[in-house]
């Protein structure tokens, strides 16, 4: 597993990782240490992560200065030595900890997405509710600025946070503007809080530290982040929905979003998250607006596309008494790096 990791998935972005990767398969006593984290809790990404979270933490001044420097052989024989070290703490924030990826750059899909739910409920305000928020950066959207390749802009041009986006095919996408945000609430069973100093590190700790831009806007994201930090809601999605959506006023829209969150649910678990939409919308209109993989998403149409074919589906789903509508309104790819716009808006 660790291997291959370095050699297939590491290799195409972070040649630091990919030879810290390589040297832990090649040692036994390594691989032995790790062994003594629970089955799960065993992937690269994970004891990666807990190995650099240590390093920026100031507990691991080799590994930090290997870092630093993006020396692998360094950075591997210190890798190890602290695995030999202090195996008990590595397991112990791979066990507390979850991977984190969340960054904003999956707003460049939900902002036309959410924009085109408040079209066509006619809606003046919104409120976001983020179903597997981790730190709810992606609450920020209409904040950040985003460019898409055939020169369409949406968001705010003066954020310190300026994203980019490739489209697919020839249709271009909406142009309107989100209406006002009236509140911003996360929902995860474990959210992290930018203003948390240990909480902030845990982020950090998840990118590859030969990264610089992808470090670099997450340090935007996180200083925007703090300047509004959204509420955050701990617990099972099922569970706290209710609650979240007592925290949008009567006259905003709750639009619900779902990035990549939904695969994680059992079957169950996503059909009872659809009914606490339906139950939501008993009393006031409720949108959902998801990009998840192909046929994860309850009521959102598959385009005759297959699961696991590399792409996701951009879903918009209204809610509005006994009334539904759902459409898929896009495809996207690489965690909405590149998207394609379907829906005649």
């Amino acid at each position: 597993m660790y291997r291959h990791f370095g050699e297939a998935d590491a290799a195409r972005t972070s040649p630091l990782y990919e030879r810290v990767a390589v040297a832990l398969s090649e040692s036994d006593k390594a691989l032995r240490a790790i062994e003594s984290a629970p089955a799960r809790k065993r992937h690269p990404a994970m004891i990666l992560a807990a190995l650099h979270d240590l390093a920026l933490a100031g507990r691991a001044p080799a590994l930090a200065a290997a870092y630093a420097a993006a020396d692998g052989d360094a950075a591997a024989d210190a890798a190890i030595d602290m695995l030999l070290r202090m195996a008990d703490s590595v397991v112990a924030i791979a066990v507390r900890r979850q991977t984190r990826t969340n960054e904003t750059g999956r707003c460049a899909v939900l902002y036309p997405a959410i924009a085109e739910a408040a079209r066509r409920v006619g809606a003046n305000a919104v409120g976001l509710i983020d179903v597997g928020c981790s730190a709810g950066l992606n609450l920020n959207v209409d904040r950040v600025g985003i460019t898409y390749s055939n020169g369409q802009s949406l968001g705010a041009p003066s954020s310190p946070v300026q994203l980019s986006c490739s489209l697919v095919g020839d249709r271009p996408i909406p142009t309107r503007a989100l209406p006002e945000v009236v509140a911003r609430v996360g929902v995860d069973l474990d959210p992290l809080d930018v203003t948390d100093a240990d909480d902030a590190r845990w982020l950090r700790a998840c990118l590859w530290p030969d990264q610089p831009e992808r470090v670099a806007r997450l340090e935007a994201e996180m200083a925007l982040a703090a300047t509004a930090p959204p509420l955050l809601l701990k617990g099972d999605a099922v569970d706290v929905l209710p609650d979240a959506f007592t925290r949008v006023p009567a006259d905003a829209l709750p639009v619900v979003t779902t990035t990549w969150a939904l695969s994680h649910f059992p079957l169950e678990s996503r059909l009872r998250f659809l009914h606490r939409l339906d139950e939501a919308a008993a009393g006031r209109a409720v949108a959902w607006v998801s990009a998840e993989g192909v046929g994860v998403a309850p009521r959102i149409p598959t385009l005759g596309d297959r699961r696991a074919s590399g792409h996701s589906i951009i879903g918009l789903a209204e809610f509005d008494g006994s009334d539904v509508r759902a459409e898929a309104i896009g495809r996207c790819w690489s965690r909405g790096r590149l998207m394609s716009w379907l829906a005649d808006s």
